[in-house]
């Protein structure tokens, strides 16, 4: 849907966010062919406003620069919103993206982001202060931070819940 947006619709939806961005990781690649031997960087960034929007962009190009640049314009374009309450998620959350397994749950104030790795670079972008997580199977990179993004998205607040429903906020709790 975004890749079919104009350029005015594009630079309307990212002028107001203050996107602070992180790079995960850059690596240097390399095909092979019956000549010689062609080598490129692979780039992967996060994106985030640390208030709820949070998203990632790989990249790949000759240079390692320019394939920080691209991962970072495909980042503004797969921003996603994350709900968050008093700095931390709204329920414990699960999601699988190939071979990775990501766990997510709440924390009290004062815990902090207890992750590791791509996992803890997404958190801190979305803006999250007090969360527990465990990253189950697979460990590679870019399958961590889909997983994770993935778990941020599925997150619904009693607010969304309630409107979803139709019903008020105390009837959710009650039953």
């Amino acid at each position: 849907m975004t890749a079919f947006l104009s350029e005015k619709e594009k630079k309307t939806k990212y002028s107001g966010l203050d996107l602070k961005e992180r790079l995960v990781g850059v690596t240097r690649v390399c095909k092979v062919t019956k000549g010689r031997r062609y080598f490129s960087f692979s780039a992967i960034v996060i994106k985030g406003n640390e208030n709820g929007m949070v998203g990632y962009g790989f990249g790949k190009s000759k240079e390692a620069p320019d394939a920080i640049h691209k991962a970072g314009e495909q980042a503004k374009r797969t921003l996603c919103k994350v709900c968050i309450s008093n700095g931390t998620i709204p329920h414990e959350q699960e999601a699988k993206y190939g071979g990775a397994c990501i766990l997510i749950k709440p924390a009290s104030e004062g815990t902090g982001i207890i992750a590791g790795g791509p996992l803890r670079a997404v958190l801190e972008a979305a803006g999250l202060r007090n969360v527990l997580s465990k990253s189950k199977g697979s460990s590679n990179t870019h399958n961590v931070i889909k997983a994770t993004i993935k778990a941020l998205s599925y997150m619904r607040d009693v607010k969304k819940i309630a409107e979803q429903r139709g019903i008020s906020i105390r009837k959710v709790y009650n039953g």
